[in-house]
């Protein structure tokens, strides 16, 4: 005796709401990178074409409207001798990378340069290539 079904099974597939995921995943994806603020510092580096073979311990950025940062935290000029030498603490010959906008008084990079000879600290300015 044979039994038939009531229903049939249906064997297509349907790719529609792969499609409405796909188009929400990129509608999330658009929204979430706007949204991300991204955490440099705006610098205008002056131009020049010397390589240097030594590597830097850490860096400083002074930007154009005289805000120190010291491996992207914020510090003040008061603050910025005694990280230094937390940060550098232990090492021999430490280097430091200066990444100096290049709309910043003369008088700003002598005031670092003077931090960096009392503690003999080396500095190796950042630049653009030509």
């Amino acid at each position: 005796m044979a039994i038939k079904r009531g229903s049939k099974v249906d064997k297509t597939f349907s790719a529609a709401s792969m499609t409405d995921l796909m188009f929400l995943l990129l509608i999330f994806l658009l929204v979430a990178t706007t949204l991300i603020n991204p955490n440099a510092i705006k610098l205008t580096l002056p131009k020049g074409s010397n390589k240097v073979k030594e590597k830097a311990y850490t860096s400083v950025s002074i930007t154009a409207d005289l805000k120190y940062y010291v491996e992207r935290d914020a510090v003040t000029f008061n603050e910025l001798e005694g990280v230094l030498k937390q940060k550098l603490a232990g090492k021999e010959d430490p280097v430091i990378s200066l990444h100096c906008d290049q709309s910043v008084p003369f008088g700003e990079v002598i005031k670092f340069h003077e931090i960096a000879l009392k503690n003999n600290f080396k500095i190796m300015a950042a630049i653009r290539p030509k």
